[in-house]
């Protein structure tokens, strides 16, 4: 009778064993996800930090343009150049960040 119970035991052990293994796999795959999410997530925010400062410069560029003495027609003009040379800039930075 104490050789059936060390049988069930050690069948106990064995079945939790199995259950341990299955868990770690599933953690080990969740764990996965998570970092790749993460990795995702990171990338993200470079980009909305990215956005953000461009942002910042376009509303600098505008306030520069709206404080200058110049007429209406030249200020239309000085802004968009001013877009204009911002977007080659960013292409700029772009190219040479690949």
């Amino acid at each position: 009778m104490a050789e059936l119970s060390l049988f069930q035991r050690l069948d106990r052990v064995q079945q939790q064993l199995k259950q341990l293994v299955v868990k770690h796999e599933t953690l080990k795959q969740e764990n996965k996800a998570l970092a790749n999410q993460n990795t995702e997530l990171k990338g993200q925010i470079i980009d909305l930090r990215t956005q953000v400062a461009d942002f910042k410069n376009q509303d600098k560029i505008t306030k520069i343009v709206s404080n200058t003495t110049v007429e209406k027609e030249e200020s239309t003009e000085l802004k968009h150049k001013l877009n204009e040379y911002i977007k080659e800039i960013d292409k700029c930075i772009t190219h040479l960040s690949e």
